[in-house]
């Protein structure tokens, strides 16, 4: 590991964990990587905001730390986490669960990636199962992903056919019906649902209207 001239200094497995991904843009990235490899071409485009120079700053520290390497990926290099970087799944979709009050606002002006949302509706419906499985589709923002239900639980990705049943809606939607601040029946009312609507109902389940927003003091 290499040690960061700003590390805490503390013989503390946290503190140890920030000095290597606790800079700025560090985790954003690592959230890039998760579904898989990336150009540096298309890490810039995504991260909007990044400067250039920071964002090579940055991978180049991941990549003395361990945390991301580069492959050759036909004749493109790309960028991937190694297994023990990919090893923050579950600490970043944790950290995505307990932020989710903050996205009570709005979007805003804020930046939105439709493919964010291929790490976040797993890490929102952790511990919803079907049996048998369900396929949903949901397309935001003209991006569209499946989200499968299993005995396991549930995962997103990019399909390769188009879904017989897929659900249309704005990320504000999609996001609060995960989350579980809106209803089922609100979400449909709010967007639009083609197919079988118990297909629909069985993937968001499990969702519990257990969130409760930040309160603002005094």
């Amino acid at each position: 590991m290499t040690k960061s001239p700003r590390s805490y200094g503390q013989f503390c497995a946290l503190a140890r964990s920030l000095d290597v991904i606790g800079d700025r843009w560090t985790l954003l990235i690592v959230r890039e990587l998760l579904p898989g490899p990336m150009r540096y071409t298309e890490l810039k485009t995504s991260l909007a905001g990044i400067a250039t120079n920071l964002l090579s700053e940055r991978l180049k520290n991941m990549e003395a730390n361990g945390i991301a390497e580069r492959r050759l990926e036909g004749s493109s290099v790309v960028y991937a986490l190694t297994p023990w970087g990919a090893g923050l799944r579950d600490p970043m979709e944790a950290l995505g669960r307990w932020g989710v009050p903050l996205l009570a606002t709005g979007q805003g002006d804020d930046t939105f990636r439709p493919r964010w949302l291929t790490l976040a509706l797993p890490a929102l419906l952790r511990g919803t199962t079907a049996s048998p499985p369900v396929e949903l589709g949901i397309e935001t923002d003209g991006f569209l992903m499946v989200l499968r239900i299993d005995e396991n639980g549930p995962r997103a990705f990019v399909p390769d056919r188009d879904p017989a049943t897929v659900f249309t809606a704005t990320p504000d939607v999609v996001v609060a019906l995960a989350a579980g601040t809106i209803s089922i029946e609100q979400a449909v009312a709010a967007g639009e649902l083609r197919g079988d609507s118990n297909v629909f109902r069985t993937a968001f389940s499990g969702v519990r209207a257990n969130v409760t927003p930040p309160v603002d003091g005094d």
